[in-house]
């Protein structure tokens, strides 16, 4: 029973953690907490939906392009409603728009698609495997295995690549990176870009694991992801993993030891002891300002 929800939390932890990394990602770069964040995980299910329904594409083929599709949708976001003011009003005004996108993203969804669930059609044949006293279905190996190798992937290319190099030199300093020639509007804007695709692939993932999805699906989830994140420490990709994981799990475990009715609770709980006795979270850093 243990190990049977240990393996359910994991599952919906890998898909926190593929949301939380896009919010750590930003915030590392900008210090913007992007709560439109979540309506971009929720237009990724629905594309990938969109793309297996009507264009009758393989569920791997329709998660790439719903990635390719929220790549840019991120990136015009950014464009849009952060760049004119980056730099030129206070966080709150940024803060502001991103609630704002967020609204008006859910609220655009709602009218095209209406506030009904929509099923997922099913598309995978799912088999079950005995190891040991547990059972494991071909879903949730599907699910951890793309996670696991997309969390991979991020760090590779963020330790590996040129982007990845600029990216961590304007998370340190962007005033000094822009002064050492790197073009920080592009770094940022691929940086929305990756956050973004990564949250799509978790609204697929979730869509296909629940067999459903709807246009407020977002707001949820990017709440427990954007907890997720401060559990890991806000900023740390390693502490995003982490802390959507372990989310994940105490989720999973609550509602089977506990009641149901924790389901949401546990997640802000756990949000509000971080804040309380270790504000920068498990792999954060405690930074002390000069004055």
């Amino acid at each position: 029973m243990f190990f049977e929800q240990l393996v359910n939390g994991l599952t919906l932890g890998s898909t926190y953690a593929l949301i939380a990394l896009g919010y750590t990602m930003v915030y590392g770069i900008i210090q913007l907490i992007n709560f439109a964040h979540g309506e971009i995980y929720m237009f990724g299910a629905f594309a990938g939906l969109l793309l297996v329904t009507v264009f009758g594409l393989n569920i791997f083929v329709a998660l790439i392009g719903a990635m390719v599709f929220c790549m840019f949708l991120g990136m015009l976001i950014e464009r849009i409603a952060y760049r004119p003011i980056r730099g030129k009003s206070s966080r709150l005004s940024a803060l502001i728009s991103a609630i704002g996108v967020s609204i008006f993203l859910s609220t655009l969804m709602a009218l095209i698609r209406g506030t009904n669930t929509t099923r997922y059609p099913e598309i995978i044949t799912i088999h079950t495997y005995h190891v040991g006293s547990v059972d494991l279905s071909s879903l949730q190996i599907t699910i951890l295995v793309v996670s696991a190798l997309l969390m991979v992937g991020l760090q590779l290319m963020i330790q590996q690549t040129r982007m990845g190099k600029a990216m961590r030199a304007c998370s340190q300093d962007l005033e000094a990176a822009s002064l050492m020639g790197i073009n920080a509007n592009r770094v940022i804007s691929y940086t929305f870009a990756i956050g973004s695709a990564l949250a799509a692939a978790g609204g697929v993932m979730v869509g296909v694991y629940y067999n459903a999805v709807w246009p407020y699906m977002g707001m949820m989830a990017g709440l427990k992801a954007f907890s997720a994140a401060v559990l890991g420490g806000i900023g740390s990709i390693p502490g995003a993993m982490i802390g959507g994981l372990t989310l994940g799990v105490l989720e999973i475990l609550g509602v089977a030891y506990l009641s149901s009715s924790y389901k949401d609770a546990i997640a802000f709980g756990i949000l509000i002891l971080v804040l309380i006795l270790r504000p920068q979270g498990i792999m954060g850093k405690k930074i002390t300002k000069k004055v």
